[in-house]
């Protein structure tokens, strides 16, 4: 029960973000749903493995790098998927901040 409570928490995370970060698009709440599974299953695969390889630059930028490697996973995503669509960069670092805020706030609730 506590999975799917996550999973459409996640959803309403993404929805809530694109609504609110000008330049991001999502298409219907199933495909906020599918793409917070993937912006997630993104971060603990390839983003993982980023961060590994870039720690020493991660601990020299305070954080910053594992930040930046999450708006890359939400702009992979965004190749992957035609119904979730950010304008470019700075629309996926504006999404990233708002998503993590909103998901913070989801979890203080909690």
């Amino acid at each position: 029960m506590r999975i799917i409570i996550e999973i459409l928490l996640t959803g309403i995370a993404v929805s809530v973000a694109a609504f609110v970060v000008p330049g991001v698009q999502v298409d219907g709440f199933i495909n906020a749903i599918i793409a917070g599974l993937l912006i997630a299953l993104a971060n603990a695969t390839i983003g993982t493995l980023l961060r590994l390889f870039t720690l020493p630059i991660n601990i020299i930028s305070l954080g910053l790098m594992s930040f930046i490697i999450t708006v890359f996973m939400v702009l992979l995503v965004d190749a992957f998927m035609k119904s979730f669509n950010t304008s470019g960069f700075v629309s996926a670092l504006i999404f990233a901040a708002v998503l993590s805020v909103i998901k913070m706030v989801f979890s203080a609730l909690k």
